[in-house]
């Protein structure tokens, strides 16, 4: 007669025990890895797409060009990734499984290392290394001999009358912990950059100068806790920027020098002081801290009308296109009528041929020009549509004609003329306030410390036991143990069988 099987069912999870279990899911290691690749992943639109925080005006930009993918990134939250709900829940996701896988592994560590190692098994030649040795000593000679060599190469040694358990490497552990921690230290740190840190970027023409207030910024970004009055009232004017460039034939064109001279005013009725701030050499303002990121030329140009009126009198930034500094810019001229817009093409060092066109060939203005297209017709700027005052809408316009011209020279037409009349430098400088940037500097300082530790300290014990043999001697058996994987104790264990035979060594830390 057979008796056939049935399995009960389990009964159904109550809402306690659901909680339970989704929290040893959450804190286990397996699913804070794979939020840590899903937060990896998850920053990858951040730095592929402009975002809102950065550059508004590209992103409107990338927008205009992709009327039908644009909008739908958009909604999801592409543009501004580390301020999009997704991005804060993983990032949360990973903060608590961190913090809830950790916390109890410090706590059951504490307590292991306040602990004494465990008592010798019985059964010593059933662990990884073995081996025994008979010697003339006494059982009691023997444990002493061995418990002080031990604990003078920092063991943590429990013994008894007839066997020696001691264990070493618990700053494996240790720097295992002090990694994970530091992860957690980074996340907060990061957060709060995110939340309260701020970055600007602004070009400053020399003789010109700059406020930090925000209308004055070309692109300002801020966390979701920072605003306009957390900046910090001060100014500079660029009194100068030096720049050199390598002429010889090797390295032509490389750059020697960059350094802005500013005349920088800390508070608003404060004194004014000298500055120099050069590549990887920012100045600190209140915690802020100024970088110059970039540099390239503003032509300065007067446009006059058909009356012979100035309608525009100014230097106009040019954008740098390749290293030689062949540089491209846009001149609006609203006032005139009709509206008058420019194209143009700054070389510093002037060439043409049939195949580039015209271009710079060195850096430095040794022989500078201008090529300029001119437009006449609707700007677009009563369309109450924001412009970036580096590109010209032509939809509504018809092309004058094209002109190169030198400093000093005048291009003539129907609707007026304008002059090239020299050049300027200018500088771009990027002010930013991170104020969780020391604190995630320390923190991977710390991860990398523990990580190196975790690496290379091998956890281990060892055990020696004693008992008397046949003829007064005594048999002394020793075993070792790796707590770490792919472990050795060949090495321990063949240094105690040197300590108890009293064999000369060279010994182990």
């Amino acid at each position: 007669m057979s008796t056939v099987r049935t399995e009960t069912p389990a009964p159904p999870m109550d809402s306690q025990g659901f909680a339970r279990w989704a929290w040893r899911q959450l804190t286990s290691m397996r699913v804070a890895l794979i939020l840590l690749f899903a937060l990896a992943v998850a920053s990858i639109p951040g730095s592929i797409l402009p975002q809102r925080g950065n550059n508004p005006l590209l992103v409107d930009e990338w927008l205009a060009e992709r009327p039908t993918l644009g909008p739908i990134l958009d909604s999801a939250g592409f543009f501004d990734v580390y301020g999009a709900p997704w991005f804060a829940a993983v990032y949360l996701l990973l903060f608590i499984s961190l913090i809830g896988c950790v916390l109890p592994r410090v706590g059951h560590h504490w307590r292991a290392m306040r602990g004494q190692p465990p008592a010798a098994p019985r059964n010593l030649d059933r662990m990884q290394a073995f081996t025994s040795q008979n010697v003339p000593d006494a059982p009691a000679d023997v444990i002493a001999r061995v418990e002080t060599e031990l604990r003078r190469r920092h063991w943590r040694v429990r013994s008894s009358d007839d066997w020696i358990s001691a264990e070493k490497g618990y700053l494996r552990e240790t720097g295992n912990l002090v990694f994970h921690l530091a992860l957690v230290l980074i996340l907060v740190a990061v957060a709060a950059g995110g939340l309260f840190g701020w970055r600007g970027n602004v070009i400053v023409k020399e003789g010109s100068g700059f406020s930090n207030t925000l209308t004055q910024y070309d692109a300002w970004g801020g966390g979701r806790l920072a605003s306009a009055d957390s900046i910090p009232p001060f100014s500079f004017t660029l009194d100068d920027f030096a720049v050199e460039f390598e002429r010889g034939e090797a390295q032509r064109g490389a750059p020697r020098l960059f350094e802005a001279r500013v005349a920088l005013q800390s508070e608003p009725q404060g004194a004014v002081t000298e500055e120099v701030i050069q590549v990887n050499y920012p100045i600190s303002i209140a915690g802020a801290k100024v970088f110059l990121v970039g540099h390239g030329y503003a032509p300065t140009f007067i446009v006059r009308d058909a009356q012979g009126e100035v309608v525009f009198d100014d230097e106009v930034v040019f954008l740098p296109q390749d290293g030689n500094f062949t540089s491209t810019g846009v001149i609006k001229v609203p006032d005139s009528t009709p509206q008058l817009g420019f194209q143009g093409i700054f070389l510093p060092t002037s060439a043409l041929d049939d195949v580039r066109g015209p271009h710079s060939i060195f850096p430095d203005a040794d022989d500078p020009s201008v090529f300029l297209s001119a437009w006449e017709g609707d700007l677009g700027l009563d369309s109450g549509i924001p412009q970036s005052i580096y590109t010209l809408k032509t939809d509504q316009m018809e092309q004058i004609g094209l002109r190169a011209l030198v400093p000093g020279q005048v291009w003539e037409f129907p609707q007026g003329e304008i002059e090239f009349t020299g050049w300027q430098r200018w500088s771009s400088f990027q002010i930013a306030f991170d104020p969780g940037k020391e604190a995630a500097l320390i923190a991977s300082v710390l991860a990398m410390a523990g990580l190196m530790v975790s690496l290379f300290v091998r956890r281990r014990r060892v055990w020696v036991r004693t008992r008397p043999d046949d003829g007064g001697s005594t048999l002394v058996s020793i075993a070792g143990l790796s707590k770490s994987e792919a472990g050795d104790v060949s090495d321990d264990v063949r240094e105690l069988t040197r300590i108890v035979t009293k064999e000369e060594g060279e010994g182990r830390p």
